[in-house]
């Protein structure tokens, strides 16, 4: 896996530690990228040291049952992306315009006692994510692009097809997971999923139930 400057091939490659951002309804996902508006002082200077380091920030949502810590601060869930910044401007304002761009997906082993003013984890990468190979063949693309056309017809929305046509499959599986405007449990169920056919299948599953609710509603709604 080749990111920005840097290549990351196995384990050793990546730290055992990386600051984390959480964030809710946020997904990256390897090879995607991400923009980011970062204006709350401890989270610029979280950027300062990643940017004077490894130049990895952990991309995590707050824990979906909404559980806190004694000190108010969000639980996390376990499994979150490590993303590299690839590009950084200042707004002259005191904001960094940030963009991230996934690397692997890990697994909170713990996180440590809060030195910094953010918060910082010990990670397990997915080192599968890391192969060049994702067995990217095996998805369905064409029921991945009915389902998603079905949506933006719902939706009255519309898309570049050929650009869609152009992509790859593993580049048109996380692009539209990570566009998709689905909630923070969705969201996290398309990052865990095993692989990139598994992701595939995830995805059209749950664009066929949101499909579902809107007919129920539009049903409803002429009663």
């Amino acid at each position: 896996m080749q990111v920005g400057n840097a290549h990351y091939r196995v384990g050793k490659d990546l730290p055992s530690t990386i600051p984390v951002f959480p964030l809710a309804g946020a997904l990256l996902l390897p090879g995607g990228r991400m923009p980011l508006n970062i204006f709350e002082p401890r989270y610029l200077q979280m950027v300062d040291e990643a940017i004077s380091g490894a130049r990895l920030i952990g991309i995590i949502q707050p824990s979906l049952d909404g559980a806190l810590r004694a000190d108010g601060e969000p639980e996390l869930c376990n499994v979150g992306c490590a993303g590299r910044i690839i590009s950084m401007a200042e707004s002259g304002d005191g904001r960094y315009l940030i963009s991230l761009q996934g690397v692997c997906r890990f697994r909170i082993t713990h996180e440590l006692p809060l030195k910094a003013p953010f918060r910082q984890c010990k990670l397990a990468p997915f080192l599968t994510d890391l192969s060049e190979d994702q067995a990217a063949s095996e998805v369905d693309r064409p029921a991945l692009l009915k389902a998603f056309r079905a949506y933006l017809q719902a939706n009255e929305l519309e898309a570049d097809w050929e650009s869609v046509s152009r992509a790859e499959n593993a580049m048109l599986v996380n692009a539209l997971s990570m566009m998709a405007p689905y909630g923070p449990a969705e969201k996290q169920a398309l990052l865990e999923a095993a692989d990139l056919k598994a992701r595939a299948e995830t995805l059209i599953a749950i664009t066929e139930m949101a499909l579902a609710r809107e007919n129920e509603d539009f049903g409803s709604s002429l009663q």
